[in-house]
């Protein structure tokens, strides 16, 4: 059994050349998001909402807690029983976009798991972002991921 001294926190973080309000819409609205992330919203994030993601492909959803809203600064949500938190950081060049995510659970190898599986899950968010917003290019990061478990091979 393994036993961890502290629990992981997956972060993931890239620049975007692009304004702040613009990055943050990116994650606020689905009409955005669904050309890089999810597939599906049931709307747009608001503190105090609850909204559903699906990933149509994979014949998965969650439901999403939107904690807060901090218009072009932050967002927080629960992440399928975990928080998430957006932090937007205006730049000369653009904008950083630092996603953390914490709360795992179950014993330390399970823990670790999520957390590294959150960290490249995040990374590909963010690329894909920055591929959309600075050059106009939709890259199917996630439906790509995993082909074999597209349920409607």
């Amino acid at each position: 059994m393994t036993t961890l001294s502290e629990a992981p926190v997956a972060k993931a973080e890239m620049l975007i050349r692009r304004p702040v309000e613009e990055v943050f819409e990116a994650f606020i609205d689905p009409a955005v998001t669904t050309k890089f992330w999810f597939t599906k919203s049931s709307g747009k994030l608001e503190a105090g909402k609850t909204v559903k993601w699906e990933w149509e492909m994979y014949g998965v959803a969650d439901d999403i807690k939107v904690l807060e809203v901090e218009a072009n600064r932050r967002i927080l949500i629960d992440f399928g029983g975990s928080p998430a938190e957006w932090i937007f950081t205006p730049r000369a060049e653009g904008t950083m976009v630092t996603i953390t995510n914490s709360g795992f659970e179950g014993d330390g190898d399970a823990i670790v798991r999520q957390a590294i599986d959150s960290m490249g899950g995040f990374t590909m968010v963010l690329c894909g972002l920055k591929a959309l917003l600075e050059h106009g290019v939709v890259l199917n990061l996630i439906a790509d991921k995993a082909p074999d478990a597209n349920v409607a091979r």
